[in-house]
């Protein structure tokens, strides 16, 4: 095992830092620095000790980041000037994309525009046909054109995806050659490198947008390599969390910064999932209220992912984590809209000006709210580190109480109420209209604000059990920190039922094992270490969309057993299955897995004499019932057993955790606050 692994996750408001070592685990958070987030990594690995004099502490020190650049330079087009070189004739494609309409009704709403406009779209004379043979080859001069075409018109990096080039992918390549040898050359995105797969606009909406942000995220990871010096650049040493919940290399995640664009989401869920499975409940939804936003994921014993993501209004087709986000978080802004309705985010104060508690800024939000509520103590905020005005956040929601012609705690308990609302829409997305009854579920929350609201929006949906993790609050970087290094592979095979043999299986899974087990090796995975998933993705015939399901063993009845796990998918998802349809297998896909090292922290011992007394205050907190006088208690003081009646308010430096009335709380064997509703 390494010695010591820091997990890093930068969200808009805090940076948030897990160091897991010999000595156990530390958490830390400083605000976030959204100009250079390298600045607050190295502000948190300063005072977290592991960091001093430009060097690493402990000599084996390793650092896995999970980032929101990909992310912001996608949802605030702040990428670079990105061109699309694809076969003559498809240059609209980015602009057609796919005729759908987000919102059915909604007249008013606009289209995003393409990451690369018309006027940087070139097309290619050359066209390669569905079999993958060669109608007809680009000649040098097509190529000299469209290259010369991408340098005058400005381009900083250049996405590449010709019609079928899954199956023929020279002329891809002879392009990204000779894009090479411009000085300086763009950034190069391949699709037959990125996604090999069909579905050209999907293939091409995701190769772009890994153009449009390559170059972001390419300095920005050059910048923090630079301030960590000598430290940044060996090998192993710094890896990059992806969206499908494993990391990767520095340089893998330069060359493919678009598997990174939900980077900190996923070690939540990672984390998530870890915490909840050491504790004895698989079954988990998980609520990671940041900030600006909240993300949910339903976890049914498992990991889920999606090929079918959007962010932005970019579809995006590589794994990532089943992620559903809404703009709800901490820093939300509340506001009366035209129609006199109390209105709840998504816009957010962010980390600059903040909350009016935070002294800069005057808008009211989420933790204004649960600050004049008294869910929040003022002083002891970020572990008293960052104590809250109290009387800014009382002036911000006496001005959006007077819009609505109501007192300021009924202001305040209305926006509690709207952004509850916002992320139970958000859940019930994840579950009921997936085929999952929420009430089997166990609610696990963390971030900063997700304790604070865990227990009222778990009774609305109907679950009996929160679950708050012993760090809540830097959660997504604990689940950075044990994350496995992945890599994920695809290639499009489009096989009829009859023709799924194991040996043409075995056959197109060969090249996708080869590659996979070079690029672990390269990523410093031992053998013993190394997992290889194969995959299958499944569909009905005429259907437009697969489901992707686990290939079953290569032998003799291979295409009998997928077509069951197609079917019982198929059900799951959607309600039916029929049998007697004809099936196809649309990709092949591999999991190439290389199994974290870092061991989690276990469980406490069975007495664990408390750290002083817990009870730090009472208080009258204002619940929906009305205000009720209410503890305030310090969580490192609880013993492990202790039991927590609501209403009680529960302090850490990285959370707080709200337990109203009608709910219990149980300190378990790790540390966890198991809460449950009294009268179910």
């Amino acid at each position: 095992m390494t010695a010591i692994v820091v997990g890093v996750d930068t969200g808009g408001t805090f940076t948030d830092l897990v160091l897991l070592g010999p000595g156990g685990l530390l958490v830390h958070k400083v605000p976030s620095t959204p100009d250079d987030p390298s600045r607050s990594i190295l502000r948190g690995l300063a005072e977290l000790g592991a960091w001093r004099d430009g060097a690493w502490s402990q000599r084996d020190t390793e650092l896995v980041h999970g980032t929101t650049v990909a992310t912001n330079a996608l949802l605030e087009r702040k990428g670079a000037r990105t061109a699309l070189v694809t076969t003559a004739g498809f240059e609209d494609l980015l602009e057609l994309a796919r005729q759908t309409r987000p919102s059915l009704y909604d007249f008013m709403q606009q289209k995003p525009p393409p990451l690369a406009p018309p006027e940087l779209c070139f097309g290619l004379e050359e066209r390669v046909l569905a079999d993958g043979s060669v109608e007809r080859a680009p000649s040098a001069e097509a190529v000299r054109r469209v290259v010369e075409a991408a340098r005058d018109a400005g381009a900083e990096a250049v996405a590449i995806s010709l019609l079928f080039s899954f199956l023929h992918p020279a002329h891809e390549e002879l392009v990204a050659e000779a894009l090479a040898e411009l000085d300086p050359p763009p950034f190069i995105s391949v699709s037959n490198r990125v996604l090999p797969q069909y579905r050209e606009y999907e293939r091409t909406s995701t190769v772009t947008a890994n153009a449009y942000v390559g170059p972001v995220m390419a300095g920005y990871l050059r910048r923090l390599e630079a301030a960590l010096g000598a430290e940044g650049s060996r090998p192993g040493r710094v890896r990059v969390m992806q969206s499908s919940g494993g990391s990767v290399s520095l340089g893998a995640a330069a060359q493919e910064p678009v598997r990174t664009v939900l980077s900190g989401p996923a070690g939540g869920v990672v984390g998530a999932l870890a915490v909840a499975r050491l504790a004895g409940y698989p079954d988990i939804i998980t609520l990671d209220m940041g900030g600006t936003s909240t993300d949910v994921s339903l976890c049914p014993g498992r990991l889920q992912e999606t090929v079918a993501a959007s962010l932005g209004g970019v579809p995006i087709g590589v794994p990532m984590l089943d992620v559903h986000t809404v703009g709800a978080g901490g820093g939300s802004i509340a506001h009366v809209d035209a129609g006199g309705a109390l209105t709840v985010g998504p816009e957010s104060a962010g980390a600059d000006p903040g909350p009016a508690c935070y002294g800069v800024g005057d808008a009211p939000t989420v933790t204004d709210a649960n600050l004049v509520l008294g869910r929040i103590r003022a002083e002891d905020f970020l572990g008293g580190r960052m104590p809250l005005d109290r009387g800014a956040a009382g002036a911000a929601l006496a001005r959006l109480a007077e819009a609505m012609g109501a007192d300021v705690d009924a202001a305040a308990l209305g926006v509690v109420r709207v952004v509850n609302a916002t992320m139970e829409r958000a859940v019930r997305a994840i579950s009921l209209e997936r085929g999952f009854d929420p009430r089997e579920f166990t609610l696990v929350a963390f971030g900063g604000a997700g304790p604070q609201h865990a227990c009222e929006l778990a009774e609305g949906l109907g679950i009996t059990r929160v679950l708050a993790p012993t760090t809540p609050g830097a959660l997504s970087a604990y689940g950075v920190a044990i994350a496995d290094i992945t890599k994920d592979y695809s290639q499009t095979v489009l096989l009829p039922q009859d023709e799924v043999t194991a040996d043409r299986l075995r056959q197109g899974l060969a090249g996708l094992r080869a590659r996979a087990l070079a690029e672990l090796r390269d990523e410093g995975v031992p053998g013993r270490r190394t997992r290889l998933q194969p995959l299958l993705d499944m569909r009905y015939v005429g259907q437009s969309y697969e489901l992707t399901v686990d290939c079953p063993r290569l032998g003799a009845r291979v295409a009998a057993s997928a077509a069951r796990a197609f079917h019982a998918a198929h059900a799951q998802r959607f309600g039916y299955a029929d049998d007697n349809a004809p099936i196809e297998v649309v990709n092949l896909r591999l999991k190439a897995v290389g199994v974290s090292a870092v061991e989690q922290p276990g469980a406490a011992p069975p007495t664990v004499s408390p750290k002083g007394d817990p009870l730090v205050a009472e208080d009258t907190v204002v619940f929906a019932g009305g205000p009720r006088q209410t503890p305030f208690l310090r969580r490192e003081a609880l013993p492990a057993d202790a039991v927590v009646p609501g209403p009680a308010v529960v302090l850490q430096m990285d959370a707080t955790t709200v337990i109203p009335p009608g709910w219990t709380a149980r300190v378990d064997g790790y540390g966890n606050l198991v809460i449950s509703h009294v009268s179910r």
